[in-house]
C-alpha cells in the first residue's frame, strides 16, 4: 500500500487524476476501521490533513460552507444556530476522540446507510460540491447516495465541501441504538421546517439501502399544513396528520433485518421518531417548546 500526501488541493486533485483507486483519509473514522479489520486493502491511501482548507467553513447569507474534513466537535461549537439538526446529529457520532476526528466529507464518502450525518443532510437540503481536474461539480444529496455504501463520486473526484441551507425554522434529529453511545443507528430520522418556503423535509438513515427523504410523507404534511392554515394560525397538528405523517414515514423505509434490528422494528421506530421529532419542532414553530435534545 502506497501514501500519497499531497501539500494542497489542487496537488491532490492531480494525484487522484493520476490514481483514481487512490482512498481519501482524514480522520480515518471508517477507512482505517476497514484496513485493521482486512475489509479493505486498497492500492494507495492518500492523505488530506496537509489542506487546510478543508478544515474551513463560511456562512453566507443563506448557505453554510462546511469543508468536507471539518469535524463533528466544530460543528458541536460553532453551527448550532445555522445547522441545528446537523449539530444534533454530530452529538450522536461515536465517542469525543471520533468526533475530534470524524466529518461530514467522511461519512459522504463512506456512504454508509447507518451514517449519522446523513438524516440532517437530506432534511435541512444539502449539495455535495466535488472538483477533479477536469473541472468542480454540486450533487444534491439526496442524489449523492447510488447504494450500499456507494456514491456518485467519479473515480477521479474528491469531495471538497458541503453547501447546508441554514435553518429558517426548527429542526431536529433522533436516533435508535442498541446503547446510549458509541452506538452505529439502528435507524434514524431527521425532520426540518422551512417556513420561508413553507415546506417540511426529512431524512432516513439506516432503514433502506441508502439514505433517504419520506417524500410522500413530506407531501401530505406539506399539502395538509398548507390547507390547514397551520403556517400563519399556529395551531397545534391534529394527531390525525401527525399519524398519517409517521405511518408514510415509515412507509418509506426498506429495511433488512441483521443482528441491531428487525426489519420490522425499523419500521415501526422510524414512525414513532417521525412523529416525535414533528411534534418536537412544531412546538419549537409554535413559539411554545425550547430545543430539544433528539431522543428516540
Amino acid at each position: 500500500m502506497d501514501f500519497l500526501r499531497p501539500a494542497g488541493w489542487e496537488e491532490a486533485l492531480a494525484a487522484k487524476a493520476e490514481h483514481p483507486t487512490a482512498v481519501p483519509i482524514a480522520g480515518g473514522t471508517d477507512v482505517m476501521v476497514e484496513i485493521n479489520f482486512d475489509h479493505r486493502r486498497p492500492e494507495y491511501l492518500m492523505d488530506l490533513n496537509r489542506i487546510g482548507e478543508l478544515c474551513e467553513w463560511t456562512v453566507g447569507d443563506e448557505h453554510v460552507r462546511l469543508g468536507a474534513s471539518v469535524p463533528y466537535t466544530q460543528i458541536m461549537e460553532h453551527l448550532r444556530t445555522e445547522l441545528p439538526g446537523l449539530a444534533l446529529a454530530s452529538h450522536t457520532v461515536g465517542s469525543p476522540q471520533i468526533r475530534n476526528r470524524g466529518s461530514v466529507g467522511g461519512n459522504l464518502g463512506a456512504a454508509s446507510p447507518a451514517g449519522d450525518s446523513h438524516p440532517a443532510l437530506l432534511s435541512a437540503g444539502a449539495e455535495v460540491e466535488v472538483e477533479s481536474v477536469r473541472g468542480i461539480r454540486h450533487i444534491p444529496v439526496e442524489e449523492f447516495y447510488t447504494g450500499v455504501k456507494r456514491n456518485a463520486l467519479a473515480p477521479d473526484e474528491l469531495i471538497k465541501s458541503v453547501l447546508i441551507k441554514k435553518a429558517s425554522g426548527p429542526q431536529q434529529f433522533s436516533k435508535v441504538g442498541t446503547r446510549n453511545a458509541m452506538v452505529i443507528a439502528v435507524c434514524a430520522f431527521g425532520i426540518a421546517l422551512h417556513p420561508d418556503s413553507r415546506t417540511v423535509k426529512t431524512g432516513i438513515g439506516s432503514a433502506a439501502p441508502t439514505p433517504l427523504r419520506a417524500r410522500a410523507a413530506e407531501d401530505f404534511l406539506n399539502a395538509a399544513l398548507e390547507e390547514g392554515g397551520f403556517w400563519d394560525n399556529g395551531k397545534v397538528i391534529t394527531p390525525s396528520i401527525a399519524k398519517q405523517f409517521a405511518d408514510l414515514a415509515s412507509g418509506a423505509c426498506n429495511p433488512i433485518d441483521d443482528v441491531r434490528g428487525t426489519a420490522k422494528y425499523r419500521r415501526h421506530a422510524v414512525g414513532i421518531m417521525a412523529r416525535r421529532t414533528l411534534g418536537w419542532t412544531w412546538e419549537q414553530y409554535r413559539g411554545n417548546g425550547d430545543t430539544l435534545e433528539g431522543a428516540a
